[in-house]
């Protein structure tokens, strides 16, 4: 669905490093001398860096949920054992001496545009979304399954939207600064909802702009269900396949009632907002400013035709859309690049676990079966497709491309009688970046020749975080405020993986 939820926060405006000193902002910033001169060491001081601070004016997020391996991705181990190495070998990219998984030939073809983290790592080995998207871990289990625990942290997402709230205060923005596809995140997940692309402490009103999906699946698909004692569950999958007639689309709870003509919506429009302006005079609460902007959010994208028209992949040429492949990732590719297109700054792709939990990319079970018919097929032609579309519309040295997951998987095929499986790792795991700043044709870091352990230049999730705040031109030493008012860094230590950027 498409939730809208005001928020609460004061009018707070980053400053950098100068600005802080000068004004004796240590207190406000709540940073000691030390933290000042760490984050100046971080700050981004090369020419490198200079030239690219600001560079992307746009982020797509595509967001390989459960964990995609690096093995059969970005990391292949073709000299391993058997054991590890698994059924696949490695292609050679179109980047000198970088090579992927054999089952990626078109993105293997883009080597060229691709940046490659092959070194990321962290201590938190059970879909840690949370640390992944907004930078601070769970801080227990419950909290990683919970999404509205007061102790997250918001989506990197819902930050960006606040920040700019705060550069043009009082502006509602013509389309969503902040939009997820194709779904709420883990809204067919049964009985757990997954935490991490939420507005948290910024109030709902900045958690992302869902889409709904309305269509049909057109393949049935059998999974191994945790909840029925690991016994096979036939599921009509549309990150499998979908009909031609099938859309993302904005919740109808937002669309026009019958009858109700865009004048007459003005109108209505108009008196609400004469009595919100009283009531504001009597109360000027955290709870009216989030109404205020659950008001203005919603009238916008009710009467947004530049909206509608976005999401309308029916508008496409048939051979485009199934160039992207006629499947859920496929089709919500093509809608963020039309979105992209459109003028909205940052689009976010899930590809979701479905009705069963720990599918997605998270290979418990079948992972040769998995990887080789569905999720690697469709992921090289979405993915492909959408570079290439980037590229061709002049979008992709402004727009910041990040292909994330949570963590890895496991170096050792295990469950060999349900047709082998690789568990959680993130001890070593890769990323891809491409786009705006990013250097292309290049390599980050290693792992060791398992694939088990971080060989050189270790990689968090904070990192990639700060990388990409840097990338959007937001200072490393901007702060936004929590639920009690106080000044809380973006990352708390991330830094400026300076050898991505070009």
């Amino acid at each position: 669905m498409l939730d809208i939820l005001g928020s609460a926060n004061p009018f707070h405006r980053g400053v950098d490093r100068r600005t802080a000193m000068s004004v004796g902002g240590l207190g406000t910033l709540s940073l000691s001398l030390p933290d000042v001169l760490r984050h100046a060491a971080i700050a981004d001081d090369s020419p490198k860096s200079d030239s690219t601070f600001g560079r992307a004016k746009r982020i797509l997020l595509v967001y390989l949920q459960g964990a995609a391996s690096q093995f059969e991705t970005w990391d292949p181990k073709p000299d391993a054992a058997e054991g590890i190495r698994g059924q696949w070998n490695a292609i050679q990219t179109s980047a000198p001496g970088i090579s992927i998984c054999d089952q990626l030939p078109k993105l293997a073809e883009l080597g060229d545009r691709l940046a490659i983290v092959r070194s990321m790592t962290h201590e938190n080995n059970n879909h840690s979304n949370l640390y992944t998207l907004t930078g601070f871990p769970a801080v227990d289990f419950s909290s990683e399954t919970n999404p509205f625990d007061s102790r997250h942290h918001p989506f990197f997402g819902s930050v960006l939207d606040y920040l700019e709230d705060q550069r043009v205060p009082g502006k509602t923005p013509e389309l969503p600064r902040n939009l997820g596809l194709p779904f709420r995140f883990s809204t067919y997940a049964p009985f757990s909802r997954r935490s991490g692309p939420y507005g948290a402490f910024l109030g709902h009103g900045y958690d992302p702009v869902w889409t709904e999906f309305e269509g049909k699946a057109t393949q049935t698909v059998n999974r191994v269900s945790f909840f029925r004692r690991l016994a096979g569950v036939d599921i009509q999958d549309p990150y499998v396949g979908i009909t031609p007639e099938s859309r993302l689309r904005i919740s109808k709870a937002a669309q026009l009632q019958r009858g109700l003509t865009i004048n007459r919506l003005d109108k209505r429009r108009t008196l609400v907002t004469q009595l919100d302006a009283v009531q504001r005079r009597l109360e000027e609460s955290n709870s009216a400013r989030s109404l205020d902007r659950f008001q203005q959010m919603a009238y916008s994208l009710i009467t947004s035709k530049e909206l509608r028209l976005a999401l309308d992949v029916g508008l496409e040429p048939m051979a485009c859309r199934e160039q992207y492949g006629m499947t859920l990732f496929g089709q919500s590719a093509l809608t963020a690049r039309r979105l992209l297109e459109a003028g909205c700054p940052l689009v976010s792709v899930f590809w979701d676990e479905y009705k069963v939990v720990n599918t997605a990319w998270d290979t418990h079970f079948n992972h040769f079966t998995r990887m080789g018919d569905e999720l690697l097929p469709a992921f090289d032609a979405a993915m492909s497709r959408l570079l290439l579309d980037l590229e061709d519309r002049g979008l992709l040295d402004e727009t910041l491309v990040m292909c994330l997951s949570e963590h890895g998987r496991t170096p050792k095929i295990n469950n060999l009688k349900r047709g082998g499986g690789r568990d959680h790792w993130s001890q070593a795991y890769s990323v891809m970046l491409a786009g705006a700043g990013i250097q292309p044709g290049t390599v980050i870091g290693a792992s060791d020749a398992q694939g088990a352990f971080v060989k050189d230049q270790p990689v968090s999730p904070e990192d990639i975080l700060a990388t990409m705040y840097h990338l959007k031109g937001i200072a490393s030493d901007t702060t936004i405020p929590d639920r009690l008012r106080r000044p809380v860094r973006l990352t708390e230590n991330g830094m400026v993986v300076n050898d991505l950027l070009g």
